[in-house]
């Protein structure tokens, strides 16, 4: 049987976060997300805010947001939008286009799932992640240089205790493969699920 590609798993992932924000209530949408400075509804925001931007709208953002504000900017031209019409315009951009399609769908998947966790976990809503994403997910995240894996992670091995998923060398860092995932890409939450004699290294090197 065929693997799912990227694309098709972004599109998944895409899908199951349009669901799950179904069913939040108007005061969920305004709780703080796992990421720095966010709301819930900032943060779906941003998973959408380059959907419809071509080469030109990019460049503009960019140069407005120098660079490593753009996706700061993104998420203020989409304050004005109802927690209905974010929903609605997610649900018309299930599949990744623009910048989001970008290597076959790989930055949409990997920012797709990261942010969805980042929802999930600061309403206190888990679920559990389709193994074959999850793992496909976990293999894009350390070399990634927007995520800064690499720098976080190294010198340590991470092992997966629910998926067939293994990283690096050195001390180990086990658990969940979603908390690893969310480990890597900075969230100092998922650390109490993780354990090791790397976890502190991996807790030094995040964000306070």
């Amino acid at each position: 049987m065929t693997a799912p590609s990227l694309m098709g798993m972004a599109h998944d992932e895409r899908a199951d976060l349009a669901d799950f924000l179904t069913t939040l209530r108007p005061q969920d949408w305004d709780a703080p997300s796992l990421c720095s400075r966010w709301t819930v509804k900032d943060v779906v925001a941003h998973v959408i805010s380059y959907e419809e931007l071509g080469t030109l709208g990019l460049l503009k953002r960019f140069a407005k947001g120098w660079v490593v504000r753009a996706n700061q900017v993104g998420v203020d031209e989409f304050a004005p939008l109802t927690a209905q019409q974010l929903l609605a315009f997610l649900g018309d951009h299930l599949q990744p286009r623009g910048l989001t399609a970008g290597f076959g769908g790989m930055i949409a998947l990997v920012d797709g799932t990261i942010h969805h966790q980042d929802i999930r976990r600061s309403l206190g809503r888990p679920r559990t992640v389709p193994a074959g994403r999850l793992e496909r997910v976990l293999g894009l995240v350390p070399g990634n240089p927007r995520l800064g894996a690499g720098r976080r992670i190294r010198g340590l091995q991470l092992r997966a205790t629910d998926i067939d998923w293994a990283h690096g060398s050195g001390s180990e860092v086990a658990g969940p493969g979603e908390a690893l995932l969310m480990a890597m890409s900075g969230r100092r939450a998922a650390l109490a699920d993780l354990s090791g004699p790397g976890c502190a290294t991996l807790g030094a090197r995040m964000p306070e």
